[in-house]
């Protein structure tokens, strides 16, 4: 898989004013990147003479040092593939600039000026410094043979077999204006952003680096990559905090210790930030007058943990996509490397559970937010229509469970009676005591009108009205009786004068596993964006809601109830019981043993919708994501969920096949409000033929398959 980059920032040991010893350290680190075939290196604002060199920078000494010792690194890395971007102060035309220097094989391929120079609190750099210009010039011979060097602020270093990576350089105080120069370069282009810094230790500055970054990376869809001067610097007047960060498209990929010495990396996706900019049509581009610098990007062929070197040839050698190296030259310039591509396996964390928060100490306050974007949209419809009653059909199993628990949530914002939320259950051929006993149980703790309707006759009449053998065991067995479930919800709120809520969330409506006009239909779906992985999150928030709410003995009592009936529920098979159970009277009819794991479908909507991907990358990123090596770092308990190539491709084909074929019920859904990235309405989020072909998708797979 060709989409991944690594990229690293370092923060290395230096010595103020003594360029010889610094680029030896840096050398030190340039070496360790290429060992572990990072190909974009970024070193600290000024990292060459140490940034607290202060007046020294004026010397002429130092000066002439900084280009001795520039030249060493230059004539020391010439084999290197690794793209640097390093701090330097040049003088040009009677004046010193603070610059960042992008080198790679031994050749300066440009060099970037600061903009924005600090001269206030503890920083003085117009002291030193003359500010950069947007305008590019050009520096002859800068290091005796480089020829002509770019210089100034627009300049852009972009891959020569990959336009989807474009290099541009911001310097420490850019990041932190009203108007950052990334802002600039990214409307114009540039996917990744490096920026060589020298940010102090102050309290919670860590905090408000980090945001930056995150923003910037976020809403400008870029990789950002952040480094700054460590504690070996002058500790004269400030310590500087050596925070390095990779961060790609609002998420933090990875981050250094404080006052860490070293190098941090991570494993940007170039698909992810292409993929966004073509989604997102608000992202405007403007007139592009950036100098395009041409350098050959070093990439590796990355191979996913769960995944075999010898499936993956199979997989490329049959699908036509091996290749060989990308280029050797960066436009006129050569980068002398006999080195073959290399084939790394690839160390990124991926969510397995990409619905839910990857730190699990957030669970509660997402949980609590779904919880109350639901209750707030059925809120909305029952003052709209003036209704003052709810009703839904309450099965014991998750979906319903949190329909009721939004039902209750929304009747407590109005301060309605909670005996107006009529929670039906209609017992029928495949319920099963537990969850017949679960649904009794939530509604009588939560107090609302609980009734029972059994079908078992009703449905027994419409087989003698159709002439159907009740014998047999297909789809019409099954259909009937979510029919006739959803004909009593209906007539029934008609004769209450209630809205009827839907109960099916997004991870069904995906696969179409729902009885067209049966369960399949309502008045208002309120869990319509609530994916499978993420509801049993939200019922222990809606639980803990109402623990810490508790205020006398009986309180508390019905809440330790209900938080037991939760945890039963949670834990029962999910199923939607139109089957008779076993002899044992345990549930017979498992979803996932239909479907595959609900784990798996919502990893593969997610990437699906989210970015776009092909077949072929959602099952790269699955097998990676649910390889036992990834989920080492998970915070969750995740033994469950390793699962082999084999059973990846297996469950993706079917989620392929159903998630075209059954088009057809997302087309017509009831309203329901949208609680995350992904939806699947057809008057928002996805506007998909019903009879749209998924042959391409599944063909991908076929090749695949072939090779495992």
């Amino acid at each position: 898989m060709k989409d991944f980059v690594r990229v690293a920032a370092v923060s290395p040991n230096v010595k103020v004013a003594d360029p010889f010893y610094n680029v030896e350290e840096m050398l030190k680190w340039a070496k360790e990147a290429e060992k572990e075939a990072v190909s974009l290196l970024v070193y600290p604002e000024l990292s060459v003479s140490g940034y607290t060199a202060n007046d020294l920078l004026l010397q002429e000494s130092l000066q002439e040092a900084c280009k001795k010792a520039l030249k060493i690194f230059s004539v020391k890395t010439k084999k290197s593939p690794v793209l640097f971007v390093i701090g330097y102060p040049l003088v040009h035309k009677g004046k010193l600039f603070n610059t960042a220097v992008v080198m790679q094989g031994g050749m300066i391929l440009g060099i970037v000026p600061k903009r924005h120079l600090p001269n206030h609190s503890e920083f003085y750099e117009e002291r030193y410094f003359q500010e950069g210009r947007e305008e590019v010039e050009w520096i002859q011979d800068f290091l005796e043979k480089d020829g002509d060097i770019p210089f100034g602020m627009h300049l852009h270093f972009i891959a020569d077999h990959d336009e989807r990576f474009r290099l541009a350089v911001e310097i420490c105080e850019d990041l932190w204006v009203p108007n950052p120069p990334s802002v600039t370069h990214c409307l114009m282009g540039a996917t990744v952003i490096a920026n060589t810094t020298a940010s102090d230790a102050l309290i919670k500055k860590n905090d408000s680096r980090r945001a930056l970054v995150q923003h910037s990376s976020g809403c400008l869809h870029n990789a950002y990559v952040y480094t700054s001067a460590g504690p070996s610097e002058s500790t004269q007047d400030m310590v500087f905090s050596a925070h390095s960060m990779v961060a790609e498209n609002g998420k933090i990929l990875a981050e250094s210790p404080r006052f860490y010495e070293g190098m941090t990396f991570g494993e940007i996706d170039l698909s992810v930030l292409w993929r966004e900019r073509i989604k997102q049509n608000t992202f405007e581009t403007v007139e592009e007058n950036a100098v395009q610098v041409p350098f050959t990007l070093f990439k590796a062929d990355y191979l996913a943990q769960g995944i075999s070197v010898k499936q993956l040839d199979e997989v490329e050698r049959k699908a036509g996509t091996r290749r060989g190296l990308t280029g050797e030259k960066a436009g006129a310039k050569e980068v002398e490397s006999s080195k073959k591509e290399k084939r790394l396996i690839l160390k990124r964390f991926i969510n397995p559970m990409p619905f839910l928060p990857v730190d699990s100490s957030k669970d509660f306050e997402r949980g609590e937010e779904i919880l109350s974007i639901q209750a707030h949209g059925l809120k909305k419809r029952l003052q709209h229509i003036g209704a003052k009653k709810v009703i839904l059909g309450l099965s014991g199993g998750l979906d319903s469970t949190l329909a009721l628990f939004v039902a209750v949530k929304c009747f407590q914002l109005l301060g309605y009676d909670l005996k107006n939320i009529i929670a039906v259950t209609m017992p029928s051929f495949g319920t099963s005591e537990i969850t017949h006993s679960n649904a009794l149980e939530s509604a009588r703790i939560l107090g609302t009108d609980m009734r029972e309707i059994p079908i078992h006759d009703a449905v027994l009449q419409h087989f003698r009205d159709i002439s159907y053998d009740e014998n047999k065991r297909d789809v019409v067995y099954e259909n009937a009786q979510a029919r006739e479930r959803t004909q009593i919800l209906m007539d029934l709120a008609n004769k209450e004068g209630a809205l009827l809520i839907g109960t099916g969330d997004l991870s069904e409506s995906a696969l179409g596993f729902s009885t067209y006009n049966g369960d399949h239909m309502s008045m208002y779906s309120v869990n319509c964006d609530v994916p499978k992985t993420a509801i049993p999150l939200i019922l222990h928030s809606f639980v803990k809601d109402l623990e810490d709410a508790s205020k006398d003995k009986k309180e508390k009592e019905q809440v330790e109830e209900l938080k037991k009936t939760v945890e039963k529920i949670i834990h029962v098979p999910v199923s939607p019981e139109l089957m008779p159970p076993n002899e044992k009277g345990e549930i017979q009819q498992k979803t996932e043993e239909i479907l595959g794991p609900y784990a798996l479908h919502d990893f593969f909507l997610y990437m699906h919708l989210r970015y776009g991907f092909s077949a072929k990358k959602v099952f790269f990123l699955a097998c990676h994501a649910f390889s036992k090596e990834n989920l080492k770092y998970y915070s969750r308990d995740a033994e469950e969920i390793a699962y082999t190539p084999v059973q990846i491709l297996n469950c993706l084909k079917i989620f392929y096949k159903r998630f075209f074929a059954q088009q057809f019920k997302r087309s017509c859904t009831p309203d329901g409000p949208k609680v995350g990235r992904i939806g699947l309405s057809p008057r928002g989020d996805l506007r998909q033929a019903s009879d749209a072909s998924s042959q391409i998708w599944l063909k991908e797979l076929e090749e695949i398959e072939s090779s495992l």
